[in-house]
């Protein structure tokens, strides 16, 4: 028996008419990510799953979007022209999402961050508990490494990271320079003076970064220009700002130290700067996220988040300050001179 096709529809719309969006979307993303196992870590899926969702968009659309081998994906030039045609209106689709998320000032979820030691532990504790604040909806999971963790493979939302960053497909956001200046607790500047100069750093034991042999050489910038200080000597060395900070403050010596890292104690007084005409610049701090086609509110907002915050520091000028600047979100008033 013949099948009747209902209003007078061919077999070929009727097969376009089911087209699933939820494969589309999927496609776009294989193409986004370069790949079906990316997706799969991205939605927490088989890539099975993946694999069989492009599968039905083919079978729907009657042509093959990608060519699959073992080791790589491509896209077939129906696959690229596919993919012009349906981004764009897949994001406007997503931004019309995260405007319902965000309405009220109400994003919502898990937000997982990466952050390394020093930034986590000193210059972001304030912040992210503001934000939580603000945003009760949302659930922040920080993890504190020095690697370089793979935000798609691992589920992490953004990544705050100092120093160049390497070529990728991340979106980046610069939030601020890092500049490192020298320190001494207060009870050992009291007990044994502060340096005068650089020479006079040879009188006093130094708490060291990563020292080989128990020496480092400090590259600073001063009055007159670049300058190299070798063979800078101490007893107590670390790979990690913590301990370097810590160190310090339990009057181990002079300590070259990140700015954000030594604010909150030099606001306190627990730490004083010394040398103040010298410092060092080590590059910038940045936020990092996938794909800026699909960013979830809660991750948007938090980038503004942090990047407005850091903007408003006054850490050149937290030394002379009497007032507290901490928590660093605190404005700062603007009768001061």
């Amino acid at each position: 028996m013949r099948q009747r096709v209902d209003h007078g529809k061919s077999a070929r719309e009727m097969q376009m008419s089911e087209i699933d969006v939820n494969d589309v979307a999927i496609f776009v993303r294989v193409i986004e990510l370069s790949g079906f196992a990316n997706v799969a870590r991205e939605r927490r899926v088989p890539t099975s799953t993946v694999s069989r969702a492009v599968s039905r968009l083919e079978l729907a659309l009657g042509v093959r979007l990608v060519q699959r081998t073992t080791r790589t994906m491509m896209p077939t030039d129906e696959g690229r022209l596919f993919y012009e045609d349906v981004a764009p209106a897949l994001t406007v689709v997503r931004n019309a999402a995260r405007g319902l998320e965000g309405a009220g000032g109400s994003p919502r979820g898990r937000l997982r961050v990466s952050a390394p030691h020093d930034v986590g532990a000193t210059f972001l504790p304030p912040l992210i508990v503001e934000f939580a604040e603000r945003h009760s909806l949302v659930t922040i999971e920080l993890e504190l490494s020095s690697r370089m963790v793979n935000l798609v493979e691992e589920g992490f939302d953004l990544a705050i990271r100092a120093g160049p960053l390497s070529e990728s497909s991340l979106v980046s956001r610069r939030v601020g320079d890092i500049e490192w200046d020298l320190y001494g607790s207060a009870a050992y500047l009291r007990e044994h003076g502060a340096p005068e100069s650089l020479d006079s750093l040879d009188r006093h034991p130094c708490v060291l970064f990563r020292p080989r042999n128990g020496e480092v050489e400090w590259s600073l910038r001063g009055p007159d220009g670049n300058v190299s200080v070798r063979k800078v000597r101490g007893r107590v060395g670390a790979d990690d700002f913590e301990f370097v900070r810590a160190a310090i403050l339990a009057g181990g010596g002079i300590g070259l130290l990140p700015r954000m890292t030594a604010c909150a104690d030099t606001v306190s007084g627990q730490l004083v700067r010394v040398l103040p005409g010298y410092t060092q610049h080590s590059g910038a701090l940045h936020i990092v996220y996938p794909s800026a086609r699909q960013v979830p509110a809660k991750v948007a907002l938090f980038a503004d988040f942090i990047v407005d915050s850091f903007a408003r520091l006054d850490l050149h000028n937290i030394p002379r300050r009497k007032q507290a600047l901490w928590p660093p979100y605190s404005a700062v008033s603007q009768s001061e001179g």
